[in-house]
């Protein structure tokens, strides 16, 4: 019975989302989108030109992204990061915020002069990686190597196999590989990267890069000239600052800022936090590190309303129409 529940709640999922491309084509909701008022960041991360999903599920292919801009330009307000935080808004028009995490060298090829083409600003919260000569994220590389790489490994001496989502989990505890590395430094990251490279060594096919490949710090030059774009910093290492040492995390804001500020000659006062994770000592030590804009996800609780420094963010859904996006943008829901 709970399979064919199941079953019945995907249909009807697949029955709405039709059904709302078919009423926009016929016009019959165009009321809804031109009389929407109210105001959401947006999270986007990668941008690639054919099968989205095959590397990262958040991805999306530049020609889908276009028809967001397109829907956009037609029924929306899109504004700076700065002009959100500062509430100027249109009160004609629903306002929409671009945000892009991770750093992707796919922004600057594909993003950047879809941003211009359409003269829309976006936000762009990177890390330090490239600093230190990395040009993947590590959680990027464990997910690669997860989806493609055979069913069990041993990995410094234990043995883990491919659970849900193919996530390699733990034979002894059960806790995925993943996890077990968020509450680690960059060192033990590092030393995954270089043990797990030989079982996937996918850096070979260039064809790939799209998927995974950081951008360089010239492209990152380049994006913070852009009038369309800004650049807020998303840790150093992408490590999730809530499970390192506090100190770890206060020196990880702080090297990041240094290093996006003297790279772009541009002061970086914004943070998205990696993965969305934050804390109260996570907020404190981000103002005393110098930033007065901080991005997550959904709210730990109802009161991180009231900080005037925080905003939530919804994540751009990859499988749903464009036309569907826009809805969910504006209600706030994914049904």
């Amino acid at each position: 019975m709970g399979i064919v529940k199941k079953i019945s709640s995907k249909l009807w999922y697949k029955y709405k989302l039709l059904k709302r491309d078919v009423r926009y084509i016929l016009g019959l909701d165009e009321n809804f989108y031109t009389n929407a008022r109210g105001s959401r960041i947006l999270i986007y991360h990668g941008i690639c030109q054919r099968d989205h999903t095959r590397f990262n599920p958040i991805f999306l292919t530049q020609q889908l992204f276009e028809q967001h801009l397109q829907l956009y330009k037609k029924y929306c307000n899109v504004v700076s990061l700065d002009d959100y935080y500062a509430g100027n808004f249109s009160a004609d028009k629903f306002n929409i915020c671009l945000t892009f995490d991770d750093g992707f060298a796919n922004n600057h090829k594909y993003v950047l002069p879809l941003l211009e083409r359409y003269q829309m600003p976006a936000t762009f919260f990177i890390t330090g990686i490239a600093n230190d000569g990395q040009d993947i994220l590590w959680n990027d590389f464990l997910g690669i190597v997860s989806k493609f790489g055979p069913q069990q490994i041993t990995y410094n001496g234990r043995q883990y196999y491919k659970g849900l989502y193919d996530h390699y989990t733990s034979a002894i505890n059960h806790i995925t590989l993943k996890d077990e590395l968020r509450n680690l430094g960059f060192e033990q990251k590092t030393d995954m990267m270089q043990k797990l490279y030989p079982l996937v060594p996918f850096k070979k096919d260039a064809e790939q890069t799209d998927y995974w490949l950081q951008m360089t710090p010239q492209q990152i030059k380049e994006l913070s000239a852009s009038p369309y774009a800004s650049i807020g910093a998303h840790g150093y290492y992408h490590n999730d600052l809530t499970r390192i040492n506090p100190a770890d995390a206060f020196e990880e804001m702080v090297r990041v800022k240094q290093y996006l500020e003297n790279l772009t000659s541009k002061p970086a006062t914004s943070l998205a936090f990696p993965y969305g994770s934050y804390d109260a000592d996570v907020i404190n030590l981000a103002k005393k590190a110098g930033y007065y804009q901080l991005l997550a996800m959904d709210f730990n609780t109802p009161t991180d309303a009231q900080d005037d420094t925080l905003r939530e963010r919804l994540t751009v859904n990859p499988f749903i129409s464009p036309v569907n996006q826009l809805y969910a943008t504006i209600t706030c829901k994914y049904d």
